[in-house]
């Protein structure tokens, strides 16, 4: 599943064909995705404006003149591609090709983004496993999608404080803690990985030890908390990582992948200067984890 540097770096290359285009029409090609669209999808979204295009945690928003907001939620598979009424070519140098077969093509935005211009957003999805919905806007922070979501980890909200604050007493492996997303929203299995091993510590140790009796950080905590900001940072410069179906709204596939330091490097030296250590795979809650026991403590 696209973790928070791929939503988001599909949301930047959205967002310049979608912020301020009219929805002319939307050609909905089946009932549901992984649910059914809300009733009246498409003629609730035909003939508004999106005002602004963001994210949250792992979600697409965009919101729309009616005061709705159209969530929208890659899956596993789910892909985005923008064709103009100039060219139906999608640009970028191929890895493993996206899929663009028309039979998974579900949804379809059609916009006036300005005087002539017009442009097609589309939404493919082989596997069905994303969704779109309508929400109003003033009830989108009860919504029980988005009521129980942590805090962002790209902005200053994740800091060594912050960490203390929410693993104080808790004796949950950290890399457990750090995707819980009721603590911290959009983290992911690649990304938990690649910031432990920059932090120098252990998947299994304790959360709450990264937290003094008096309840504030470890030195730890607060080089964990601004590793996770420059992991994600790191990997949205990079465009993503494209391990299977993620790729860029331009059809570019994203290279953090070839900067990996431990995710799906079993059995390889340790990347850490001075380590001798190998990279190990063990098994927490059904995921993969990929850490170095000699330099993660």
């Amino acid at each position: 599943m696209p973790e928070l540097p791929e939503v988001e770096t599909v949301k930047r290359g959205l967002a310049p064909t979608f912020e301020g285009a009219r929805i002319v029409s939307v050609d909905q090609n089946r009932p549901d995705l992984r649910f059914a669209f809300p009733d009246g999808f498409a003629s609730r979204l035909t003939g508004q404006t999106v005002s602004a295009l963001s994210r949250r945690s792992k979600y697409l928003l965009a919101d729309i003149g009616s005061g709705d907001v159209l969530v929208m939620h890659l899956g596993m598979s789910g892909s985005f591609r923008i064709e103009n009424d100039a060219s139906s070519d999608t640009p970028g140098a191929f890895e493993h090709p996206r899929n663009k077969d028309p039979k998974h093509d579900h949804v379809v935005f059609h916009l006036q983004t300005g005087a002539r211009a017009g442009a097609r957003i589309i939404y493919n999805d082989p596997r069905r496993f994303g969704f779109m919905d309508l929400i109003p806007r003033a009830q989108l922070g009860d919504h029980p999608l988005f009521r129980d979501l942590g805090l962002e980890p790209l902005g200053n909200d994740l800091s060594g404080d912050a960490l203390a604050r929410l693993f104080r007493d808790r004796k949950m492996p950290l890399k457990a803690a750090l995707l819980n997303q009721k603590l911290i929203a959009g983290l992911g299995n690649i990304y938990v990985c690649e910031a432990l091993w920059r932090s120098g510590l252990s998947p299994l140790r304790p959360a709450g030890s990264l937290v003094t009796k008096t309840g504030k950080p470890t030195k730890k905590a607060v080089l964990l908390a601004q590793n996770i900001r420059e992991t994600l940072h790191d990997a949205i410069k990079a465009g993503g990582s494209s391990l299977r179906d993620h790729a860029q709204t331009d059809g570019t596939l994203g290279y953090f992948q070839h900067s990996f330091a431990v995710y799906g490097r079993e059995g390889e030296p340790c990347r850490t200067p001075g380590c001798k250590g190998t990279v190990d795979r063990i098994v927490q809650s059904n995921r993969s984890t990929f850490h170095c026991p000699s330099c993660q403590s």
